[in-house]
């Protein structure tokens, strides 16, 4: 089992493998994870941390950019989704560090997709967004992308995006955003529809009665 002990950033995000994110640092337990990790390479852990509940799963991370320092020690930084891993044991304190650590445990995660089930899944985000009103662009092709590249662009709140990280097989992934899309996109057919309707309240209507 690919176990480790790491240093450890909490924040109620999800971050998924490959994916970068700016973050600014102003806590001095973070200035010195980062301050080390520019220094010597060291990656750190990003569990995901939801309404004060124990931390259970998050990527490992590395530091991909130092984009500002301030006089002050703060630092805006880029940072790159690298592993997904478990939380074992958390430890408040790490060492003589000021910041925190966990025992983890990688997860084997396998990004070998089904074709047929990203076309599906482009047809339902087209489906979305349309109702959504959203102007965004689609993957150019079923091969273009996997389930973590738009698992922050089909309407998953906090705690789905996490379980979404925490499987393992791809195509268990993909089926567990065709699931979502296809229980919201009625809720939101029904939503289009109602809009519509109100909207047409007080215009005159040419409505044709039925030849009864």
């Amino acid at each position: 089992m690919n176990t480790a002990l790491i240093p450890v950033f909490p924040l109620q995000l999800v971050i998924f493998p490959d994916e970068v994110i700016n973050l600014h640092i102003f806590e001095p337990r973070y200035k010195q994870m980062m301050n080390e990790a520019e220094a010597n390479g060291t990656h750190f852990g990003v569990p995901t941390y939801i309404d004060k509940e124990d931390l259970t799963y998050g990527t490992e991370a590395r530091l991909k950019e130092v984009v500002k320092k301030y006089p002050d020690g703060k630092l805006d930084i880029r940072i790159q989704g690298v592993k997904v891993f478990k939380v074992e044991n958390f430890i408040p304190r790490m060492n003589s560090r000021l910041y925190s650590g966990a025992d983890i445990t990688y997860l084997d995660i396998d990004r070998k997709k089904d074709i047929s089930k990203n076309e599906k899944i482009i047809g339902l985000l087209a489906n979305l967004y349309q109702y959504l009103k959203m102007h965004k662009p689609l993957p150019s092709s079923a091969e273009a992308f996997d389930s973590y590249r738009i698992g922050h662009y089909i309407g998953l709140a906090l705690r789905d995006e996490l379980k979404l990280l925490s499987i393992p097989k791809e195509t268990d992934r993909q089926d567990f955003i065709i699931q979502h899309l296809e229980n919201i996109i009625p809720v939101l057919r029904e939503m289009n529809a109602l809009e519509k309707k109100v909207q047409m309240n007080g215009h005159f209507r040419n409505i044709i009665p039925p030849n009864i």
